[in-house]
């Protein structure tokens, strides 16, 4: 392909007045996501998942080159097959394999080695970041790909939330067994396990978790 500037196809530009409203309706709609670990297992819509991915395939990339794929996992089977090796792994972490320092630090979280909700979720969506690409059975470079993935993955989590869903950010250690339970090729390296759904009755969040950096610690005006 060749550069050709195209006009700008959308402009959702707003007056000064209107910018500052709709900055702060979105900073505090997303002050009301939660990381949550009790589901439902409600059924979701399975179009309702295609369209997040595909808002977390709009995001920007190094060079466009897209360096993602999400594996969508309504199965029973396959989600319990994944739990059953994440949980492998947790337990390793949890008997020491994590660090002292590590643990300590997940201890004002909750978690532990148990994932029920890997599989009471209705979903899982796997998220896999193209180390390089393949065309024609020849490697080609990306670029920036943890950087793209990263931003891909927010947008997803921003459209989970968006769609009244709510997830969780899983990242057991390590997640080769991913490669193979989900058929990707060795190019892609799993990088997170989503569980979406409805959060459970009483489900509960940690107390910690809504401990935030006051803006004062995490901006800096010049």
């Amino acid at each position: 392909m060749s550069y050709r500037p195209l006009a700008l196809p959308d402009r959702v530009q707003l007056s000064p007045e209107r910018s500052l409203e709709a900055a702060r309706a979105f900073r505090d709609y997303m002050r009301r996501r939660h990381s949550v670990r009790d589901f439902s297992d409600a059924p979701v819509d399975p179009a309702v998942i295609e369209a997040c991915i595909e808002a977390a395939g709009s995001a920007p990339s190094g060079a466009n080159h897209q360096p993602w794929h999400f594996v969508a996992i309504a199965d029973p089977a396959m989600k319990a097959r994944i739990r059953a090796a994440a949980e492998e792994e947790e337990r390793a972490f949890y008997a020491g394999g994590g660090g002292d320092e590590w643990l300590a630090a997940l201890e004002p979280v909750g978690t532990g080695p148990d994932k029920p909700h890997l599989t009471i979720a209705p979903w899982l969506i796997v998220a896999f970041a193209q180390r390089y690409g393949l065309r024609d059975d020849r490697r080609h470079k990306h670029y920036y790909v943890p950087e793209s993935v990263g931003i891909a993955c927010g947008m997803l989590i921003a459209a989970i939330h968006h769609a009244g869903l709510v997830t969780l950010e899983h990242t057991p250690n390590p997640m080769k067994f991913l490669n193979d339970l989900c058929r990707r090729p060795e190019n892609e390296k799993p990088v997170m396990i989503l569980p979406v759904g409805l959060p459970a009755e009483g489900a509960t969040v940690p107390a910690a978790a809504k401990v935030k950096k006051p803006l004062v610690d995490i901006m800096s005006v010049f």
